[in-house]
Parts: C-alpha cells; sequence; structure tokens
C-alpha cells in the first residue's frame, strides 16, 4: 500500500511483483502547510502551501496557484502558477503560468511567460556553457549572462526599463 512501487503482473499461474520501471516521485507540500528554512529534494516538488526560506531541488519544482515561496529557489526546472519573492534559479525551463505572480531576482536556462502573469524583477539567461548552478550545493558554477531584456517588469507584457 504505502512506498511500494511495484505492479502485480498476472503470469497465467498466479501473481508475481515486477519493480515497475516508470516510478515517479514527487515531494508535495499541501495547502495549509507552512515551511520555514531549508529544503533539499532529490526528486520533483509541489508547493501548495507556504515556503520561507531555501529551497534546492535537482528535479522540477512546481508552485501550485495556492503556493507561496518566499526566499531563494535553486532547480532544475520550475512551473510557477502561485506567488514567488526572491532569487529563483533556474538551470533548464522556467515556465509561469497565468496566475503566476514573481518579484525578485530570476535567471533561467528558458522562459515561457503566459498572457496573465505578473513579473517584476531582473530576469537573465544563464549562459549555455557554464552559467548553471549545482543543485547539491546552491552556488552558482559561474556567473550569468544579462539578456538584453535584463530589468523586466510589468503584467502580461516584458515591458523594458531602460538601462541609462
Amino acid at each position: 500500500m504505502f512506498g511500494n512501487n511495484h505492479k502485480k503482473k498476472e503470469n497465467g499461474r498466479g501473481s508475481a511483483i515486477i519493480p515497475s520501471s516508470m516510478s515517479h516521485q514527487l515531494n508535495s507540500l499541501v495547502e495549509g502547510t507552512r515551511v520555514e528554512g531549508t529544503l533539499r529534494a532529490q526528486s520533483d516538488i509541489r508547493v501548495d502551501g507556504t515556503i520561507k526560506g531555501t529551497l534546492v531541488c535537482s528535479a522540477k519544482v512546481i508552485i501550485g496557484p495556492t503556493g507561496v515561496v518566499e526566499g531563494e529557489i535553486q532547480c532544475q526546472n520550475a512551473i510557477i502558477e502561485g506567488k514567488f519573492e526572491g532569487t529563483l534559479t533556474v538551470n533548464e525551463l522556467l515556465n509561469i503560468r497565468e496566475t503566476a505572480q514573481v518579484a525578485g531576482e530570476v535567471s533561467y536556462g528558458k522562459l515561457i511567460v503566459q498572457s496573465g502573469a505578473v513579473i517584476n524583477g531582473s530576469y537573465k539567461v544563464l549562459s549555455k556553457t557554464n552559467g548553471t548552478a549545482d543543485p547539491a550545493t546552491g552556488k552558482a558554477l559561474s556567473h550569468t549572462q544579462p539578456s538584453k531584456g535584463e530589468n523586466l517588469a510589468g503584467k502580461a507584457k516584458l515591458q523594458k526599463e531602460s538601462a541609462n
């Protein structure tokens, strides 16, 4: 029942337990739960509650529509549907959905922003060759390369601030 990642398979003479080749693990912080401090995750994590602190994830971070994160996130991929404020480093794909509110310093490999999302702060593209962060330590492996739209703020438009 709990913690069983196996499938039962009929072989004609009875049942045999065969390990699932596609076991997917997902950590979940449900609505109404509040965590303060540092969290580290090796597999995907979904946040529908509140985190105040640092989240370091070797996989995907999903902030659901009721999720709130204040602090720092370092991960491979992220989907933001709720609220984030702080420093966000996504080594690969950052997907900011229409219900999201994202503020702070954001670094990413690739970015998708849906119409209706509210974004405010500094947005930087990580260098393809050397701009990733080590999920285990959370430290940047090297510098980031700012995009031409480095300082972005707006609602559904991605308005560029002048750099004078």
